[in-house]
């Protein structure tokens, strides 16, 4: 074999073995920072990280000349200077809040929980009657800002007379964050107890929107949160409870996830700190209070870009090339950590369909045609309520009904408004109680 072959070979078996220990480097910092929970940014993962590195570039060095001793040292270094930007921030670490909408005043709540919430309100601004009961909407999330493509429809639904108010969850949009312990599914509920207290007008009506909804649907099993209703709307919910999330099943008509373009935007999951940090705790390997990165931290890092296909989910497949823009990147806020921490206390909360049958506050579930959520989580809230009185399944939408394309704010603030003023439904009440197993069976 011909000397420069040979030295051709050598190289090459000399930087795979250089790229197998970058790698393994690489490795050992994602175990370590599993193991220590992402302690001191981490730093308690990368410093022992470098320290098996130089262990190990010494031990293959021991044979060689002093000048080459220090080429085993080379992997490490690139080490080194690839897996410490994990350890660097790059956004700030306190809390930076969504600058104040043009369209609306944010007013700020201290509500009896401890919870200190921002709210909206939209007075009726149509010249006819107006409705007496106070409209609340809880948005879904869980733990994201309200986005403007909802600030949107709660202004129809001012404009057709009922008095709207809003507020983003603890740790969402320009609401203060939580210690992330107190994340919880039943802190909500408590929340929304206090706000409907603090609001002080008596009963109120509340539409409940997907995690929102499971917040609506677990208050209807509270007696005493229940007392607080006059009316409640959920809207596609995720999981009432653990046994419920634990379900699998089918979902709606084909939805445009995979079919719609990538989002576009800077996203924090191209920068090393938060591709670990967001990949390590959706796996389950890093708790949402880890020590890698604060919750502000995140909050501050994460953008509607890294929702990815999640926003496709929401929307029909034949809406797959023209999905709306559902927020600004001034107004979005979203909470990853304290959004999984809230979810797995719903997970590993005990079964509520024993409470859920003794609601008697009138209520409407409403199904999207093209649902991204399971038809199983659907039809257990209409299963164990014997109080809803209607079920409203919306053709040609998704997850997202009110979307701002076509008529479909229109169409579903006319079943929204036809509930709550007890007028005849638009639609046809489908599924009905007797109707789920055919309805199952037809998303097989």
């Amino acid at each position: 074999m011909p000397t420069s072959a040979i030295r051709l070979v050598r190289f090459t078996g000399r930087l795979l073995l250089a790229l197998a220990a970058v790698a393994m480097l690489v490795v050992v910092l994602l175990a370590l920072i599993s193991l220590t929970d992402g302690a001191g940014s981490g730093l308690a993962a990368w410093l022992p990280t470098l320290a098996v590195g130089a262990v190990l570039a010494m031990w293959r060095g021991r044979r060689r000349t002093w000048p080459a001793r220090l080429v085993p040292f080379l992997p490490v270094a690139v080490a080194a200077a690839l897996t410490a930007s994990v350890c660097i921030p790059t956004v700030p670490t306190a809390r930076q809040y969504p600058p104040a909408l043009p369209f609306v005043t944010t007013q700020h709540w201290s509500l009896t929980t401890g919870s200190r919430v921002a709210v909206y309100h939209y007075p009726p601004a149509h010249p006819g009657p107006r409705h007496p009961i106070p409209l609340v909407y809880l948005n879904g999330g869980p733990v994201r800002g309200i986005s403007v493509l909802d600030h949107r429809f709660l202004q129809l639904l001012a404009r057709q007379g009922y008095d709207v108010y809003a507020y983003e969850q603890a740790g969402g949009g320009r609401s203060d964050l939580l210690p992330m312990g107190q994340y919880t599914i039943s802190r909500s509920v408590s929340d929304l107890a206090a706000f409907i207290d603090r609001l002080n007008k008596g009963k109120v009506d509340v539409l409940g929107f997907s995690s929102g909804g499971v917040v609506l649907t677990r208050a209807l099993a509270d007696p005493s949160v229940a007392a607080r209703l006059h009316r409640a709307i959920i809207a596609e919910p995720g999981p009432m409870d653990g046994p419920t999330a634990h379900i699998t099943g089918h979902k709606g008509r084909k939805s445009a996830r995979g079919l719609a373009p990538a989002p576009t935007g800077p996203r924090s999951t191209y920068v090393p700190r938060y591709a670990v940090a967001f990949g390590l705790m959706r796996l389950g390997l890093l708790s949402p209070d880890t020590g890698l990165i604060g919750q502000a931290e995140g909050d501050n890092a994460f953008t509607a870009a890294d929702l990815g296909s999640d926003t496709a989910s929401a929307y029909c497949a034949r809406d797959a090339h023209r999905i709306p823009a559902e927020d600004t990147a001034q107004n979005f806020s979203f909470s990853p950590a304290a959004s999984l921490r809230i979810q797995q206390t719903v997970k590993d909360s005990p079964s509520i369909a024993s409470q859920l049958r003794h609601s008697r506050t009138p209520t409407m579930l409403m199904i999207a045609e093209c649902s991204s959520q399971i038809r199983q989580w659907e039809t257990a809230v209409l299963a164990h309520d014997p109080a809803i009185q209607r079920t409203q399944y919306m053709p040609g939408v998704g997850h997202h009904m009110w979307n701002g394309l076509d008529d479909n704010n229109d169409r579903a603030a006319a079943v929204i408004t036809a509930f709550l003023q007890d007028e005849p439904a638009p639609l046809p009440n489908h599924p009905t109680r007797d109707e789920i197993p055919t309805f199952l069976r037809d998303h097989e």
